[in-house]
């Protein structure tokens, strides 16, 4: 009888040290969240002062853009509007050319193409479209709503809907999605895009169709509209871009325990059960 007690004790305090164990290797194979905002930082990390925020680092680029095509407006700032239209009316009086029409939407062209050749583009299908539609409308209701707001005159007097230039917002648009989606593949895709959108707004100002004022904030409309909506973007749908395959780092998978009982000799020659935990 008191083999059997001694037995038993010995059982309980096995069971009791491995279930800290347990519980132990259990927290620390969490999976991690996958509903993370694209900038959001980390559960667990330390938190960053505000002006280093992702938020910020997000808006910077935009901002100087913006910031710059407002102090060109007009005659103002270091090479206003109206040296930028006499420069180029001088050296390109009889430009006309309506290929920035359907160059504005050449990005995405590239980033179709690049995906039906087989290259994964950071986030999964479902996950793009939605950011593409939410980029879209955020850039589209905020240049309608700054062209109406400001009715500022085109160089070519044709309407006061010149500020800023939508073409040039989507081509940014576009090309800043296609740098996000596969610069982890080749900056170079980035790159085309970015020249592409270049093209566009130096095409908008040699048309006659914008100032110098509206590529620059137009410019900047597009990247901000891009970003926010990568900033904002919960992946509820289809998979995080951490968990596709080749696409940054695989989340930790959760380790399924195999449990393993076999008879053991306790010390004084008492039988006991040996019970083990192991990660598969």
């Amino acid at each position: 009888m008191k083999n059997t007690i001694i037995s038993w004790q010995a059982l309980v305090l096995a069971l009791s040290l491995l279930g800290g164990q347990v519980r132990a290797q259990t927290t620390s194979a969490a999976p991690a969240d996958t509903t993370l905002h694209k900038y959001q930082t980390t559960p667990g990390t330390l938190p960053v002062p505000w002006y280093r925020g992702k938020l910020v680092r997000a808006s910077i680029v935009p901002a100087v853009l913006i910031g710059y095509g407002i102090s060109v407006v007009g005659d103002h700032g270091w090479y206003s509007s109206y040296q930028a239209k006499a420069d180029l009316q001088r050296h390109f009086p009889n430009f006309n050319n309506h290929l920035d029409d359907y160059l504005q939407w050449s990005p995405y062209v590239e980033l179709g193409g690049v995906l039906l050749a087989g290259v994964e583009s950071r986030n999964d299908r479902i996950n793009l479209a939605l950011i593409l539609v939410k980029s879209e409308a955020l850039m589209l209701g905020s240049v309608y709503i700054i062209k109406t707001a400001t009715q500022h005159e085109r160089p070519d007097g044709s309407d006061k809907l010149s500020f800023p230039s939508g073409h040039t917002a989507q081509a940014f648009l576009a090309a800043s999605i296609v740098h996000t989606e596969l610069r982890e593949k080749s900056q170079w895709y980035g790159i085309g895009a970015y020249t592409l959108a270049t093209t566009v707004g130096a095409f908008r100002m040699l048309n006659n169709k914008h100032w110098e004022a509206d590529v620059f904030a137009g410019a900047g409309v597009g990247i901000l509209s891009a970003h926010l909506s990568y900033l904002s973007h919960r992946h509820r749908w289809g998979q995080h871009p951490a968990d596709r395959p080749g696409v940054g780092l695989a989340l930790p998978k959760v380790e399924k325990p195999i449990w393993r009982v076999s008879p053991t000799v306790l010390p004084g020659g008492v039988m006991g059960l040996n019970v083990s935990w192991q990660a598969k």
